[in-house]
């Protein structure tokens, strides 16, 4: 039970992320979830290694440090996507 609400959880961050972020972000639901589980990680990483709580634990110190590092990966992905499109043309 805990993965299903880790994964809605970081859809939640994920849609998030990608509200925060300016522009249109081609990302599907998958790359969302995607964004937004692997932002949740290094949320429950930092908020762990600051003794704020454990890497699986919801608070708001690692909810917020996931929302940024998903829009922060968003922004990662998308510039290597765009690389990636120049670089077929």
């Amino acid at each position: 039970m805990a993965i299903i609400g880790f994964l809605v959880f970081g859809l939640v961050v994920g849609a998030l992320a990608r509200l925060i972020k300016p522009g249109k972000q081609n990302l599907g639901i998958v790359g969302t979830l995607v964004l937004g589980v692997l932002g949740s990680l290094i949320g429950g990483v930092v908020a762990s290694a600051i003794g704020t709580g454990d890497i699986f634990e919801l608070n708001i110190i690692g909810a917020i440090v996931a929302i940024i590092a998903a829009v922060l990966l968003i922004g990662v992905v998308e510039s290597l996507m765009g690389r990636n499109k120049s670089a077929h043309v």
